[in-house]
């Protein structure tokens, strides 16, 4: 067993993954006609338009924070330094790189979540790749393995994962103990996942700015205190990237750990952020306006947030004191020369509300392929139960050998993912040029399902026959 799982993962990680992520990403930006750059402006318009009249779903900018609450995790502090530390500075370039064009994947993939979104038996809006699949290329089957595959991964052994963290961070700061957190955090959650998709995204849309928004502060003060070292900074990421600087693993190192951190953290491809994207009411009510948010989400994970970990870390010579140490300890070893012993707090501070928002955008996703399954209300129970035995599981036990399945399983769910979204990438196209034809017009383009017959069988006109603005 472990060896065909080793050898799964050694296939999609090693191989389809990281070449098939950035290609896809690659192809979108220019079949796109770098949208992400060109209408960067309207990507922000999308999010701070007010909500769509729709009641059944939750508002882009609440879709916006429950996506960066499962984007925004661990990755974004422990990950950012293992990518130094294995590939050196020029690690940190790369991770730019696959985030410009992993927002244009962001934008496909949520942009066809929200087009053929459904409704489930208490109205609430539904969608997501395991939908797109199944309706958009007539493949249930595929959308049953993608489902299955998802609630295994997000659902249920990354949250164990995101549990483990918090762990083991409470008890290096303050002396906790690993079963007491786990139980505390099962408890925290289950109050937020038991009250349904408006719940978390109400919880995410509270505590994910304000998360976010602090760390991103701290970052601008140790940024503003070494000013004057910025410059060199940025150069020395990228001369290293390139490596025209002396660099772990040169040029290739720099660019393969950079990459995989990058597509690790923001996620775009995965098939994991549409799902709560389809459960937007976008507003202008056009599929595109969800993918533009969407897309912002991945400038705000990578651009933004992993930026910001990788200059406290670069300017706080803890790698070249040669230390040793990498992952959270490393970052928290930065935060202690910029702060002093409060660093060490407030990296795990950061780490408890990162991973726990982790933990309920995770399970938003598996409730989701849960609904495609047609679990119904007991799926739906027995999901968030097993949820929340694995949050306390992974608080106090090892979870490298289950998380190792869950990358395999996590690689098969993005690969179907990849493949379905290159089939529909007319579809996606289509969407775009009708999105920005009306916007010269108007400031609220409007999807009109006869512009599209060859998939009006296959959408709900009850949500798209009508104008909604």
């Amino acid at each position: 067993m472990d060896f065909t799982i080793n050898f799964l993962n050694n296939i999609f990680w090693g191989y389809i993954l990281i070449y098939g992520l950035l290609s896809v990403g690659i192809y979108f930006t220019v079949r796109l006609g770098f949208l992400q750059i060109r209408h960067f402006p309207e990507f922000i318009r999308t999010v701070i338009k007010s909500p769509g009249k729709d009641k059944g779903g939750i508002s882009p900018f609440q879709a916006l924070c429950t996506s960066l609450a499962s984007r925004i995790g661990t990755g974004n502090l422990a990950g950012v330094a293992v990518a130094i530390t294995l590939g050196g500075p020029g690690a940190i370039f790369w991770m730019w790189m696959v985030a410009l064009v992993g927002m244009a994947t962001a934008y496909a993939e949520s942009t066809l979540a929200q087009l053929f979104k459904t409704r489930d038996a208490s109205g609430q809006l539904r969608g997501g790749p395991a939908f797109y699949i199944s309706k958009g290329l007539n493949a249930p089957w595929a959308g049953a393995i993608f489902s299955v595959s998802l609630i295994l991964a997000f659902g249920l052994v990354f949250n164990a994962v995101q549990a483990n963290s918090i762990a083991g961070a409470m008890e290096g700061a303050f002396g906790l103990p690993p079963m007491g957190v786990g139980v505390f955090i099962a408890i925290l959650a289950g109050i937020v996942i038991f009250g349904g998709i408006r719940t978390i995204a109400k919880v995410s849309e509270l505590v994910v700015p304000i998360m976010a928004g602090l760390y991103l502060l701290v970052a601008l003060y140790v940024i503003l205190v070494n000013i004057t070292e910025v410059p060199h900074i940025l150069s020395l990421i990228v001369k290293s990237a390139f490596g025209y600087e002396e660099a772990l693993g040169g040029i290739a190192g720099a660019m393969l750990n950079g990459i995989k951190r990058g597509l690790f953290s923001n996620e775009a491809g995965m098939g994991s952020a549409p799902n709560i994207a389809a459960a937007a009411t976008p507003n202008p009510h056009h599929p595109s306006s969800q993918g533009m948010v969407q897309g912002l989400g991945v400038f705000i994970d990578t651009i933004l947030v992993c930026t910001a970990t990788a200059i406290m870390i670069l300017l706080s010579g803890v790698i070249e004191s040669g230390s040793g140490l990498t992952g959270v300890p490393l970052t928290q070893e930065a935060m202690g020369v910029h702060i002093g012993a409060a660093g060490t707090y407030f990296i795990a501070i950061a780490i408890f509300f990162f991973a726990f928002t982790s933990i309920i955008g995770n399970y938003s996703y598996a409730e989701n392929a849960v609904i495609f399954l047609k679990g119904g209300k007991v799926g739906i129970l027995l999901l968030r139960v097993v949820a929340l035995l694995m949050v306390i599981w992974g608080a106090y036990e090892s979870v490298a050998t289950v998380f190792n399945l869950a990358d395999a399983a996590m690689g098969l769910m993005a690969t179907i993912n990849l493949v379905a979204i290159c089939f529909l990438s007319g579809v996606v196209v289509k969407l775009t040029k009708d999105y920005f034809a009306q916007r010269k017009l108007t400031d609220s383009p409007v999807f009109d399902p006869n512009k599209f017959p060859e998939i009006s069988d296959k959408i709900d006109l009850d949500i798209w026959g009508k104008d909604k603005k």
